[in-house]
């Protein structure tokens, strides 16, 4: 079949980078995903084709077997799993290096990235290595388009199970330091595959968000109580707990590489537990719901009836890190 443009994507396993898929080919372009092994096929949706590589040891001569096909796009949705400082600057910034060399050599001229809206206020090394990254796209003289979203459904959903056996709901001090405006993969999806004919959306650093007010977490406990028909029950956790759980294991990371590690994950529980996913007025010095885009059509609290009404649990993935 001919197509009017061949999309090449990377990270096409992952949450965002499935419904990155099935956007892509809703919208009529022809796709192909760059895939580690064969274990992740089953999880792509019909009409792809597939090319096996691994971008973490670019020397295995993936451009050669891409150079057969002619690409006029590349998405990359790769992210690190850990969010740990090893792992992001091996993904997201050497990886997607590699990526970029990639696109280059195969003549594609567009480049769409998948970031994140946490990269305003970087604190984190995965939010380091992804902004080393974004910088080198930027000089890199290819037509651009940064995507960076808000909070996904998945890593809002962390804690449903835990209501359903009964227990509160866990907040930071009064649950409502935070709020975000949570996209769903296939909005996020079609925001994505929008970037390869919308002019306004080249050459830009392109923050989004889901449909609707921006949401606390004290506001999303008490959705999932209406939906499971239980009365509020809130746990309320002081915010400088997790800089004490920060501190101790840092200590103990020094003599220890599971500490440091686990030293890691708690900074990183740290940010998300007292810093909004919504657009950062450095001006004001404060993070703007009306100044961040919204996107889609579904919204948070729909995709928690789904879940509740369907019984079935709920596969993280990486999101459980956050």
């Amino acid at each position: 079949m001919a197509f009017d443009k061949r999309v090449l994507v990377f990270g096409a396993s992952g949450t965002a980078g499935s419904g990155a898929v099935r956007a892509l080919l809703r919208h009529g372009y022809g796709v192909t995903c760059v895939l580690r092994s064969e274990r992740s096929v089953s999880a792509l949706p019909a009409g792809v084709e597939v090319v096996y590589g691994d971008v973490t040891a670019p020397e295995t001569g993936l451009a050669g077997a891409l150079s057969v096909e002619k690409f006029d796009v590349v998405v990359s949705c790769l992210a690190s799993r850990s969010g740990g400082a090893k792992d992001a600057w091996a993904i997201d910034h050497d990886s997607q290096v590699t990526v970029l060399d990639l696109t280059k050599q195969i003549g594609a001229t567009r480049f769409i990235l998948l970031s994140a809206i946490c990269v305003q206020k970087p604190t984190l090394p995965f939010q380091h290595a992804k902004l080393a990254f974004e910088a080198k796209l930027i000089a890199s003289g290819l037509t651009y388009s940064i995507v960076r979203p808000t909070a996904f459904f998945k890593s809002l959903s962390g804690q449903i199970e835990r209501l359903r056996r009964g227990k509160p709901f866990l907040v930071f001090g009064d649950g409502t330091l935070t709020a975000c405006k949570p996209i769903s993969d296939d909005d996020l999806g079609d925001y994505i595959a929008g970037c390869i004919e919308d002019d306004t959306r080249q050459n830009r650093i392109l923050p989004i968000g889901g449909p609707g007010d921006a949401i606390t977490p004290k506001e999303q406990g008490e959705a999932l109580f209406r939906l499971l028909g239980r009365e509020p029950d809130f746990k309320h956790v002081p915010i400088a707990m997790m800089g004490v759980i920060h501190a101790v294991l840092r200590c103990a990371g020094l003599v220890s590489d599971k500490a440091a590690e686990k030293a890691g994950l708690a900074q990183i529980g740290q940010y998300y537990a007292s810093e909004s996913m919504l657009v950062w007025d450095a001006e004001q010095g404060k993070y703007d719901a009306d100044k961040t885009p919204s996107t889609g059509t579904e919204t948070l609290f729909e995709y928690y009836a789904k879940v509740i009404g369907s019984g079935a649990a709920i596969e993280r993935g990486d999101h459980s890190v956050f």
